[in-house]
């Protein structure tokens, strides 16, 4: 079994990793950062905003099993593409939309389907994911990993990322795990 990686930054990472985990042929996610200068950050660094890196998290995949497409779609749909540096009450360029490929097919494939939305105008508004390839990508520390399965009654948790992980539920039904 041949397994693929693809990093994404959808805001919080709490709330990404929450949906990811319920996602068919998606064998590990990991929280972390990635695309900045800091080699090694901290999660207090990456609050300061002067790092670059973005919070992110690290999908390892079986294409066999779930698409690099079907990954998109679900990115695509469960955060908002057009808003530079924000998701809803989260501000600072750690939370940028961001696709960080490690193959050129992933990096076509993304390409494609932003170029589809944009086409369709899917958001009534430009899509400002930006699309690179993967680089400087470091885990986050412990108590990031597994937080919405370990803290879903946090408030932040039940009132950001459990609306997102129901809406995956209700869209893609069919990549359910």
């Amino acid at each position: 079994m041949t397994h693929s990686t693809i990093v994404l930054g959808g805001g919080c990472f709490w709330c990404t990793e929450s949906v990811y985990k319920e996602v068919r042929g998606v064998t590990d996610v990991e929280s972390g950062y990635s695309n900045g200068q800091a080699p090694r950050p901290s999660y207090e660094d990456v609050c300061t905003g002067t790092t670059g890196c973005n919070e992110v998290v690290k999908l390892e995949y079986d294409p066999e099993q779930v698409s690099t497409r079907e990954l998109l779609e679900i990115f695509f749909v469960v955060h908002d593409p057009t808003t530079l540096n924000r998701q809803g009450n989260d501000v600072g360029t750690q939370y940028r939309s961001g696709i960080y490929f490690t193959t050129e097919e992933q990096r076509a494939t993304a390409q494609a389907l932003i170029d589809e939305l944009t086409a369709d105008n899917a958001f009534g508004r430009p899509i400002v994911t930006e699309v690179l390839p993967l680089a400087n990508y470091w885990p986050a520390e412990e108590y990031h990993q597994d937080f919405f399965e370990r803290n879903p009654h946090q408030g932040y948790c039940m009132a950001v990322a459990a609306p997102k992980v129901a809406k995956f539920r209700k869209t893609f039904a069919r990549l359910a795990k």
